[in-house]
């Protein structure tokens, strides 16, 4: 098995790491509404139960973390742990504001800006395929959202919007260090996370269920999902990553649906169908280019 991961193409690597960590993403709405707690409460453990958790796995396989030693690069890894850390919030806080699929809808937005800030600032070109992939799962994004997805407010969008933008900006960095350590950073974003909502939360008032939920959030699915996510980025590129985050577009309202009953409107199941063949196809692509 070992040989066998070895022997893969790179790019099938990353893409296949990136959709494990998706498939585990998915299930995050769905863990927030069975939390039912305040979503600072929540907030708070979920970050934490993974620094916690990240920091142990460090100390026992005796990982260490050095920031790298030009100073603007020391500056941008400190960006990263904050965006990361405030995708963390943002999504907590826009599920509890906003229906789940809204949140998974507009949080779909973010290959346009990591596609742009690659563009940009790393002076990466995208691919023409990357390009219309977007395009063609944004379409898919379009049909979902046209299924008359109500229930939404206000800041819950806005907060899921900032969280695409975050999201995006966050891969773009992690690709300008494919050699730094990701483990260190997501237990830092973690603490982050954690401090920002000690003024808002009250923790130690949670029912059972509420601390059975959060435990797995926070020491099993979001640590290994944001790992999994982050290490995919030394092997693709940050608008590829994000692109197949659009998967949670369709599978997040489907966990809700199957375990709440939580409705899902059949433009969904259309829109989310485009979106999956979206990316199927620029993964077989990408496998042929990287054979090639």
């Amino acid at each position: 098995m070992k040989a066998f991961y070895a022997a893969m193409p790179s790019h099938t690597r990353g893409l296949l790491i990136a959709l494990g960590g998706v498939l585990l993403v998915s299930f995050d709405a769905l863990m927030v509404r069975l939390a039912a707690a305040p979503h600072w409460d929540i907030v708070f453990w979920r970050g934490w139960l993974i620094c916690l958790t990240l920091a142990l796995w460090m100390l026992v396989n005796r990982q260490s973390f050095t920031l790298p030693t030009r100073v603007r690069d020391r500056w941008l890894i400190i960006a990263t742990i904050i965006l990361l850390s405030g995708n963390t919030t943002l999504f907590v806080l826009s599920v509890a504001n906003t229906a789940a699929a809204n949140t998974v809808v507009i949080l779909a937005a973010s290959p346009f800006f990591a596609a742009l800030f690659s563009r940009v600032f790393l002076r990466e070109p995208v691919r023409p395929r990357t390009w219309a992939a977007i395009f063609a799962a944004v379409a898919g994004v379009l049909v979902v959202f046209g299924g008359g997805l109500q229930g939404g407010t206000g800041i819950g969008d806005f907060y899921a919007l900032l969280l695409a933008i975050c999201l995006g900006a966050h891969l773009t960095i992690l690709r300008r260090f494919p050699a730094v350590p990701r483990l260190p950073l997501i237990c830092l974003s973690g603490a982050v996370a954690g401090l920002m909502a000690i003024p808002f939360a009250s923790p130690f008032a949670l029912s059972l269920q509420s601390y059975a939920v959060v435990g797995v959030m926070g020491i099993v699915q979001m640590p290994l999902a944001m790992l999994m996510i982050a290490a995919a980025t030394r092997y693709i590129s940050s608008p590829e990553v994000s692109l197949c985050l659009l998967v949670e577009t369709v599978l997040g309202p489907i966990w809700v649906w199957w375990l709440l009953s939580e409705a899902v409107p059949e433009l969904t199941f259309i829109g989310g169908g485009v979106i999956l063949l979206t990316v199927a196809i620029h993964g077989w692509l990408g496998l042929r280019e990287s054979r090639a």
